[in-house]
C-alpha cells in the first residue's frame, strides 16, 4: 500500500468561495478518490488562510473579534465541500493551536540556525494587499494589485535568508524536473529565479498588525501571513503523520505559484526537509469571455450550479471542459451542451435502453449468463482494458479531460455496440443465448464505467453501481464480474435531459450583460476610391504581360497623414510598466503568434500573445526587457487569453521589440 499526500491551498477566510475554489479542490477530490479506490493510504488536505490585516479590519467592522470573524466565515468553505462531496480528510484552520505551536518551533529553528535577522525597513505599505512596494512599482501612488492607497512605513522587521537559497532552488529543480508542473510554469519560475533572489521579510509589527502568529524570540512581532500559511502542510500531518511528507501533489491556481515553489522550497530546505514531489498549477477560468467581476456580476457562484445541475455534474463539466493546467472560459452554453451530450444521452443511453426496456422485458431484469464471445464482444473487452489503463495513467497525473475522454470511448462504443448487435433482432429472432451474452457485455460496460466514474461523480456512481445491485466499485475491465441471476434494475433517470439553462442562471447571465460597459463604437472605415478608368484584370494563371504606355513623371509620394492630436489625459489612461519574459513558446492554433509569460513586478507573470512569430523564436525572447500595456482588457485570441500588450516597431510587420535596460526591474513604470 503506498501513502499518496495531495492538497489544495488553504482559502482565504474572507473570500466567498467561487468556481474557482471549487475547480481546485475538485481535482485534489478527484485524484484522492482514485488513489483511495487503487487501495493508497491517502491524505487529502485543505482549509481556510485565517490571519492577516484583512481578515482583522473586517472583523472590526463587524465588531466581533477575528477569531469569531474567521470561526463563521471558515464556514462557508466547509458547506460548499460538503455540497461538493469533497472527500477530505483534514480541514486545517491557521488559528488551530498544534498550527500555531508548529509555526513558532519552526521559527525559533530558523533563529537558532542563525537563518533570521533583524534590518530596519522603509517602503510603501498597501493594507489590501498586506505587501510592501517600491515608489516605481505603484500605479498612480496607489496599490498595482488593488488599486487602493498605499502608505508610507519605516519600521524594524526579521528577514528570512531566502536569498542563500537561489542556487540549491536552480539545482532541485534541473535534478527533478517534473517537480513543477506543468511545464509552462516551471519555466516561468525558472525566469523569475533569473533574477538575484532577496531576503523575504517573514514578520509584521504588533502594534501595526496584532492578528497573527507571535514571533516566540520577539513577541513584540507576528509572523508574515505567507510563512504561516505555507506552513500549514507540514503541520497538519506533524504528530503521528510524518511519513506522508514530501506530499505527492501541491494543487493550486497560478497566481499563487511563486509562494509555493520560490518561497516554499527555501523554507523547507532551511529547516530540514525535502520539497514537495509535484506543485502543480492550474490557470484561470473567465466567463463567457470575461475576467470575473463582483462589479459585472458575473462571479459564477458554485451553490447556484449545484441547485441546478447537481454536484456531479458540476464536477464532471470542470474536469472535462478544459486541459487542466490551462486557461478556460466558464460558458452556461458550453455548460449546457457538455451536460446533454456526454451526460444525458451518451452516458444515458448506454444504461437506460438495456436497463429499463430490454432486460425486464426479454430476461427477467437480471444479469443473464454470458455465451461464446465473437470478434466484436472480443474487440469491446480489449478497449476495456486500454480505455481503464489509460484512465489511471491520466488522473494519477492529472490530466482529467484526457481520463474522461478515455472513459467516455468506452461509453460510446458500448452504444455502438448495441446498434450493431442489434439486440431486438435477436429477440424477435429468439436467440436467447447470443441476446444475453450482448445485454451480458453492455451491463459489465456499464459497471466499469460507474465504478471509475467513482472518483468524478460519486454520487452518480453509487446510483449507478445500485441498479446492478453493488455496493462497492469493481475496476476490472474484465466483462466476467457480474454474477448471473443478480437483479438489475433502471431506476430514475441519471441525468434528464435539459431543454434550457436554467430559470436562475439565465437571470444572472441578463443581468450580468446590463452591468457591462457598452463596446466602444468601431471606427467605420472609409469608402474605396472607384478608379475613373478600371484597370484590366490580371490572370493569375501566368505573368502579366507588360503594355507599353507613354512615358509619365512619377508621382511624388502622397505625404503621410498628420495623427490626431490626443490630450494629456488621454495619454494618461496608458499605463506602462517594463516586464521581463520568463517564457515563450509557440502558439498551438496559431502559426503566426507567440505566447509569452511576462513578468511585469506583480505576483505571478502574465500570459500575453502577441503576433511576433514571424520576426522571433520563442528561445531567443526569454529575459528580454521590454514595455507592456498592463491596463488593456484581456482578449482571446486563438482560443487563448492575454492580458496585455507589449509594445514594438514596423507596424503589422514587426521589425522590433521596445526593450527596456535590463538594469530596470520588473514592473517599472513608464511615463
Amino acid at each position: 500500500m503506498a501513502r499518496f499526500y495531495v492538497t489544495t491551498p488553504i482559502y482565504y477566510v474572507n473570500d466567498v468561495p467561487h468556481v474557482g475554489h471549487a475547480y481546485t479542490t475538485v481535482a485534489a477530490d478527484t485524484v484522492a478518490r482514485w488513489r483511495r479506490l487503487r487501495g493508497d493510504d491517502v491524505m487529502f488536505l485543505t482549509g481556510t488562510d485565517e490571519h492577516g490585516q484583512k481578515v482583522l479590519r473586517a472583523a472590526e467592522k463587524l465588531g466581533l473579534t477575528p477569531q469569531a470573524h474567521a470561526d463563521a466565515t471558515h464556514l462557508r468553505y466547509r458547506a460548499l465541500w460538503e455540497r461538493l462531496t469533497i472527500s477530505y480528510d483534514r480541514f486545517i484552520r491557521t488559528t488551530d493551536a498544534r498550527h500555531q505551536a508548529f509555526v513558532q518551533a519552526q521559527l525559533q529553528k530558523l533563529y537558532e540556525d542563525g537563518q533570521l535577522y533583524a534590518s530596519d525597513y522603509s517602503g510603501w505599505y498597501s493594507t489590501s494587499a498586506e505587501r510592501f512596494w517600491a515608489e516605481d512599482e505603484l500605479l498612480d501612488g496607489k496599490c498595482p494589485d488593488s488599486g487602493q492607497p498605499v502608505e508610507w512605513i519605516t519600521e524594524k522587521n526579521w528577514f528570512f535568508k531566502m536569498s542563500a537559497y537561489q542556487e540549491r532552488l536552480l539545482a532541485h529543480i534541473a535534478a527533478f524536473p517534473d517537480c513543477i508542473q506543468p511545464e509552462l510554469r516551471r519555466n516561468e519560475v525558472l525566469g523569475y529565479l533569473k533574477k538575484p533572489l532577496g531576503d523575504l521579510c517573514i514578520s509584521r509589527p504588533k502594534a501595526r498588525l496584532s492578528w497573527g502568529i507571535p514571533l516566540p524570540f520577539d513577541p513584540e512581532y507576528v509572523t508574515y501571513v505567507w510563512f504561516d500559511a505555507l506552513s500549514n502542510y507540514l503541520s497538519a500531518i506533524d504528530g503521528g503523520d510524518e511519513a506522508f511528507w514530501p506530499a505527492d501533489y501541491h494543487i493550486l491556481g497560478k497566481d499563487i505559484l511563486t509562494f509555493h515553489t520560490v518561497y516554499w522550497f527555501s523554507m523547507l530546505f532551511a529547516t530540514g526537509y525535502a520539497p514537495p514531489k509535484h506543485v502543480y498549477a492550474h490557470g484561470w477560468w473567465t466567463v463567457e469571455g470575461t475576467k470575473m467581476s463582483k462589479s459585472l456580476g458575473n462571479v459564477v457562484d458554485p451553490h447556484l450550479l449545484v441547485d441546478s445541475y447537481g454536484a456531479d455534474a458540476v464536477r464532471y463539466f470542470l474536469l472535462r471542459e478544459i486541459p487542466f493546467g490551462g486557461d478556460g472560459d466558464f460558458s452556461h452554453q458550453a455548460f449546457l451542451v457538455r451536460y446533454n451530450a456526454d451526460l444525458a444521452n451518451d452516458l444515458g443511453n448506454l444504461g437506460h435502453r438495456v436497463l429499463a426496456t430490454m432486460l425486464p422485458r426479454w430476461l427477467g431484469g437480471v444479469v443473464p449468463e454470458a455465451g461464446p464471445q465473437t470478434e466484436n464482444d472480443l474487440a469491446l473487452a480489449t478497449l476495456a482494458r486500454r480505455v481503464t489503463e489509460a484512465f489511471d495513467t491520466n488522473v494519477s497525473a492529472l490530466q482529467f479531460r484526457q481520463a474522461l475522454e478515455a472513459l467516455w470511448e468506452l461509453v460510446r462504443a458500448g452504444n455502438k455496440y448495441v446498434d450493431t448487435e442489434e439486440p431486438w433482432a435477436l429477440n424477435k429472432r429468439g436467440d436467447t443465448a447470443r441476446l444475453g451474452t450482448v445485454l451480458r457485455n453492455v451491463l459489465e460496460i456499464w459497471r466499469i464505467v460507474a465504478s471509475h466514474l467513482a472518483c468524478v461523480c460519486p454520487q452518480k456512481s453509487i446510483e449507478m453501481l445500485a441498479k446492478l445491485s453493488l455496493t462497492e466499485p469493481d475496476l476490472a475491465p474484465t466483462f466476467d464480474r457480474l454474477v448471473p441471476g443478480t437483479p438489475v434494475a433502471a431506476g430514475d433517470p441519471l441525468f434528464p435531459r435539459l431543454d434550457a439553462i436554467p430559470a436562475a442562471i439565465a437571470d444572472l447571465i441578463a443581468a450580468a450583460k446590463l452591468a457591462a460597459p457598452a463596446p466602444e463604437p468601431k471606427a467605420r472605415r472609409a469608402p474605396k476610391p472607384i478608379s475613373p478608368t478600371p484597370e484590366p484584370p490580371v490572370s493569375t494563371d501566368a505573368p502579366a504581360t507588360p503594355v507599353a504606355t507613354p512615358a509619365a513623371a512619377p508621382a511624388a509620394p502622397a505625404a503621410p497623414a498628420a495623427p490626431a492630436l490626443i490630450e494629456y489625459d488621454d495619454f494618461g489612461k496608458v499605463q506602462l510598466r517594463t516586464g521581463r519574459i520568463v517564457s515563450a513558446e509557440r502558439h498551438p492554433n496559431a502559426d503566426k503568434l507567440l505566447v509569452l509569460q511576462v513578468d511585469v513586478g506583480e505576483q505571478a507573470p502574465r500570459q500575453i500573445v502577441a503576433g511576433i512569430a514571424a520576426a522571433h523564436t520563442p528561445e531567443s525572447l526569454v529575459g528580454k526587457d521590454i514595455v507592456v500595456v498592463v491596463n488593456m482588457k484581456p482578449a482571446k485570441l486563438r482560443g487563448l487569453v492575454s492580458q496585455g500588450m507589449l509594445l514594438a516597431a514596423g507596424g503589422g510587420d514587426v521589425a522590433a521589440l521596445l526593450t527596456a535596460g535590463a538594469d530596470i526591474a520588473p514592473g517599472t513604470v513608464v511615463k
